[in-house]
């Protein structure tokens, strides 16, 4: 990780646009430690107080986590992100579950009507990896990779305003995927997505919103 020396002024507003792009760029991925206050003041080179200010200003708007005694931790992409995992955090599994439901449904309607060629080789290469994941049988892995699919399957969908919104509940998601199917995996909860990869290759919009409903119909929060 490289970050150039804040030279202008004033030096807190700075280093707050270079941290963030460290983590908007994701060379700091959610849930990720950053580097130390004495790691950050050597490599940008500027005053302890001048890094804790950016770091507490970026917490204060919900991109990090300061947790005393272990670290501080990326918690979000963007502002917007910070602010929906905050605003949606105690919110019931299955009103989440209904709001993927609506999101995701749409996207592989519309992934089914205009994906390209390159889309769908992403979505298989999402697919793949989504099931080698759940055979290792790592929650954290599966949850990334899930997301991971579904975020292939909003990015063929070609609706620049539908992704960025999708991206913003990404933390949203993947909290409440952790819930609804951890902390061990298990064979009963596993929900292959094949059919909706299948639906959209097919260029069929209404099976590829059908199925990919079905899936989060058959998610354990939905059923609750």
């Amino acid at each position: 990780m490289a970050l150039s020396s804040a030279r202008r002024t004033p030096l807190s507003d700075q280093v707050i646009g270079q941290l963030r792009a460290q983590i908007t760029s994701g060379e700091w991925p959610v849930g990720s430690r950053i580097p130390t206050e004495a790691e950050l003041v050597e490599q940008l080179g500027v005053a302890r107080n001048t890094i804790r200010e950016a770091v507490r200003a970026l917490a204060h708007n919900g991109l990090l986590d300061i947790r005393q005694g272990s670290g501080t931790y990326v918690a979000a992409t963007s502002e917007l992100a910070g602010v929906m995992h905050r605003r949606f955090a105690d919110a019931e599994p299955a009103r989440v579950a209904e709001l993927r439901e609506a999101l995701e449904a749409s996207a592989a309607g519309l992934a089914a009507r205009r994906s390209t060629g390159r889309d769908l080789e992403l979505l298989d290469v999402a697919l793949r990896r989504r099931e080698e994941s759940w055979r290792s049988g790592g929650l954290e892995a599966f949850v990334q990779a899930d997301a991971a699919f579904h975020q292939a399957v909003v990015a063929a969908a070609h609706n620049e305003v539908l992704a960025a919104l999708y991206a913003d509940l990404g933390e949203v998601l993947r909290a409440h995927l952790r819930q609804d199917i951890g902390p061990v995996l298990s064979d009963d909860r596993y929900v292959s997505h094949e059919r909706i990869v299948e639906a959209i290759r097919r260029r069929d919009p209404e099976t590829a919103s059908a199925e990919a409903a079905a899936a989060i119909g058959k998610c354990p929060a939905k059923a609750r």
